[in-house]
């Protein structure tokens, strides 16, 4: 089996699209293999998986960090419905601090994207009951949580959906602007 990698504006962060073999009963893929990813120069060890049940369309969660020591690396594919995905470098001194690249990520096209650690992250849901499920490579830690502000102007990120009419958490409403971010990358 073999993997599609598509690396975005920012390299580090990429598309993996593994392969599907189709018959009339479906397909099979397999969608994580641990040698596979190192060779293709994703090292992180996964050590949780998350799920996400977004009920309405236009739902967007993000944008999201775990600071360090539980700094997490993503990867995330979505087993109903499709995405827009979000990855914002926040990793001082990159040469792409503060830029943002973006994906559509689907279970249609069967393809994940890989976050690495130092992305805030997000996404908003590009259709009604879409299931998001993603590795992380480090655990949930509710002191090193964090977000910033999914629509800041000073970002100005095109989340593929009507802003106006978007769904959002308490928290992701009420966060801090990029401007008053401090970075822990």
């Amino acid at each position: 089996m073999s993997l599609e990698i598509v690396e975005l504006e920012i390299p580090d962060v990429k598309v993996v699209t593994p392969a599907r073999f189709a018959d009339a009963r479906g397909y099979f893929t397999e969608t994580y293999n641990r040698q596979r990813f190192l060779d293709a120069g994703i090292s992180a060890e996964f050590v949780q998986d998350n799920q996400s049940l977004s009920v309405t369309k236009g739902t967007v969660r993000g944008l999201h960090f775990q600071a360090p020591p539980f700094a997490q690396a993503k990867l995330v594919r979505v087993l109903q419905g499709a995405i827009v995905d979000v990855a914002v470098d926040v990793r001082k001194g990159s040469p792409t601090f503060g830029k943002w690249v973006k994906a559509e990520i689907s279970a249609e096209a069967g393809n994940q994207i890989y976050v690495p650690q130092g992305f805030l992250h997000g996404f908003a849901t590009l259709e009604a009951d879409t299931v998001v499920a993603y590795k992380v490579d480090n655990y949930y830690s509710k002191e090193c949580d964090g977000s910033v502000l999914w629509n800041d102007p000073d970002l100005a990120i095109d989340w593929g959906i009507d802003l106006s009419a978007a769904m959002v958490s308490e928290k992701d409403a009420s966060a801090v602007r990029f401007a008053d971010f401090a970075s822990p990358f």
